[in-house]
This record gives structure tokens, C-alpha cells and sequence, in this order.
């Protein structure tokens, strides 16, 4: 993940930040939706984009930021494209755009990370900013929310307020990951753009063409990694992260036989100063593999009890790490151990 507090936290290994990212693959359709309702002088002020991770949201986001602030439709680029040589595009890109507003969690300088989530007092920003007055554009502005996961129950109910009374020529879009978390009152008063990974096979080979895999075989391991999401599988690619899910299952795979140093030289591999973007591949990849073992165990017709427990627990402790700001190393050794301790079990 960065840690650029000028691009933001979701910029993952080997790819653009999105504010600077002028492409998206596989969401004509939903692309093709706003691009109508912009056109139509119907804009809907409230946009719920949601989708797994490493799907494109912010990406999508940002492609609406520009043409909604007015700039110019390059189809070239697809239904929502843009220039980057255009005047407005530039302007977002320097965050410099005074018609637009990013709500995200606050970088804290002191401790050179972002802040665990969006406070109440960024998004009491958003009701100031649709009071003032446009710049630009007959009047249009633009409330960018990355992501609203991220908002504490203060914040969301802040936000709320802004929601029940639009804003005139505004238009708020909101990023979610797990929009069925989000309280109704916010669902509701959104239109929901729900973007889905394409076809493993099509983003393995999109990957091939954007030169991030050499050969399909690997482009079809982080393809199937990420689950289709493009965004994600290209990071797996940059980052090591296929080489990683591998090393993960090769240790789940050797169970209790597993050795102690095999498993600290993964510990310490993804908890190494820079390996950030890793992690979360890393419980990922347990998390699957752990899954699996209780499968096989099911359809073997022996108890899987065990290994479900310790897909719960990693799961659990995955969700903990960064939000309670936990130790790198004694998390990842401590998920580990789930693993081991059921294949112990099983083995009794």
C-alpha cells in the first residue's frame, strides 16, 4: 500500500494511483450507465460504487470526477474516458481542483501512516463544501469518498446528513468494499453501481497484454489469486505476491511437518519494512489454503471442525492487524499457528 499521502492508500505495487490512472478494464456496462445519466442532465447526487477489492472502484471514481467537473468525453478511453492532456484532468491531478472534495483517512505525519479510519471531522468537510459556490462547470461539485468502509459511526452519520438533503448540482460518490455493512439509510439513498471482476481467463489475459506476466500460466495463477479483480491481480504480479501464495500453500500443504525456521522466514518476509502490500496477500492465501484443507477434510468424510476454526481465527486476526495496529511478524507467526494447530489436531 503507499504511504504518498499526496496519491492516497490504495496505491498498490505496479499500479497507477488512481487519481492518475486514465484506463479501466471490464466496466463498460456500468461505465456506460453513469456516462448516460451525466449526459441525460438527470445525475443521480449519489453513486454507491461497490465491487471487490482491486476491481477498479477508485478508479471508476476518478474517471467520474473528471467528466462530471467537466471534462471533455475521449472515447478512445472508454464511456467515461478523459485526456489526460485535458485542462480539468490536469487540475484534478494536481489536487487542485476546488470543486472537488476526497474524504479519506487522514494521513498522520507524526507516525508516517494513515490514520485506522475517516473521522467525523472529515466528514463534516463534506456539508461546508456543497455550501459553497461552484468555481467551474455551470455549477457542478464533486464529494469523492475512499471508502466509505473506512467511516466511523460518527462519520457515516455525518455523511448521512448531507445524503438526506442533496446539494444542488452535487454529486457525491461513494467507494465500498462491503456495502452490506453500510447502514440502510445510506444504501437507500444511493444509486448502486456494482462492479464485478471479469472472466479469470480475461483478466489473465489482460494481464499478458499489459506486459505484467510473461507467460498465461503465471497470469493464470494471480488471475485466480485475485479472483478476477484486475487491479489486484496486476499487483500480485508486481509485488511477488503469486510466488508468496505458493510458498503459503507449500506450508499449510506440509502441516504439522512444517518447520519452525519455513515458518519464520515467511513471518519475516511479509513483515519487513516496505512488504505492506503483501500482507494482505498473505492472509489471503492462508486464509484459501486453510479453506481448502477443510474441504478436503469434509469430502474425505473426516471431521473438518479444526481447520474451519483456524480459517476463522486467521480470518479474524487478518481483520484486527491493521485497524488495532498489531505486530507484523507476531500476527503473521500467530496465523500461522491456526494452521499448524489444526493439522496437529488432524493428525492425533
Amino acid at each position: 500500500m503507499s504511504t504518498d499521502p499526496d496519491l492516497g492508500s490504495d496505491v498498490q505495487p505496479g499500479c497507477l494511483a488512481p487519481r492518475q490512472n486514465y484506463d479501466l478494464f471490464g466496466h463498460e456496462a456500468a461505465e456506460t450507465d453513469l456516462a448516460t445519466a451525466l449526459a441525460s442532465g438527470r445525475m443521480h447526487h449519489a453513486w454507491l460504487i461497490t465491487g471487490p477489492r482491486g476491481v477498479g472502484k477508485a478508479t471508476f471514481a476518478w474517471r467520474a470526477v473528471r467528466r462530471v467537473l467537466g471534462a471533455s468525453a475521449a472515447p478512445q478511453f472508454g464511456a467515461l474516458g478523459a485526456s489526460p492532456a485535458d485542462p480539468v484532468c490536469q487540475l484534478i491531478e494536481a489536487n487542485a481542483c476546488a470543486d472537488l472534495l476526497l474524504l479519506r483517512r487522514p494521513w498522520d505525519d507524526k507516525r508516517k501512516r494513515w490514520r485506522g479510519e475517516i473521522t467525523v471531522e472529515e466528514s463534516r468537510k463534506a456539508p461546508h463544501f456543497f455550501e459553497k459556490s461552484a468555481h467551474a462547470n455551470g455549477g457542478w461539485r464533486v464529494c469523492l469518498v475512499d471508502s466509505v468502509d473506512e467511516m466511523n459511526r460518527n462519520a457515516v452519520n455525518a455523511l448521512l446528513k448531507t445524503l438526506e438533503e442533496p446539494p444542488q448540482r452535487g454529486v457525491i460518490l461513494l467507494v465500498a468494499h462491503s456495502p452490506g455493512r453500510l447502514p440502510a439509510t445510506i444504501r437507500s439513498r444511493c444509486r448502486t453501481l456494482v462492479l464485478r471482476p471479469p472472466e479469470v481467463e480475461a483478466t489473465a489475459a489482460w494481464l499478458v497484454e499489459q506486459g505484467a506476466a510473461n507467460d498465461l500460466p503465471t497470469a493464470m495463477a494471480a488471475s485466480r489469486l485475485a479472483g478476477g479483480a484486475p487491479g489486484r491481480a496486476l499487483a500480485l504480479c508486481a509485488s511477488g505476491g503469486v510466488e508468496l501464495a505458493s510458498q503459503v500453500d507449500a506450508i499449510v500443504a506440509r502441516g504439522a511437518a512444517a518447520s519452525d525456521s519455513d515458518v519464520r522466514a515467511l513471518a519475516e518476509r511479509v513483515s519487513r519494512k516496505g512488504s505492506e502490500g503483501l500482507r494482505s496477500v498473505f492472509y489471503t492465501a492462508l486464509s484459501n489454503a486453510i479453506h481448502a484443507a477443510a474441504r478436503a477434510q469434509a469430502e474425505n468424510q473426516v471431521d473438518p471442525m479444526p481447520w474451519l476454526k483456524a480459517w476463522r481465527e486467521v480470518n479474524t486476526l487478518a481483520g484486527e492487524a491493521d485497524g488495532l495496529y498489531l505486530d507484523p511478524k507476531q500476527t503473521a507467526l500467530a496465523a500461522l499457528g491456526y494452521a499448524r494447530d489444526a493439522a496437529r489436531q488432524q493428525s492425533v
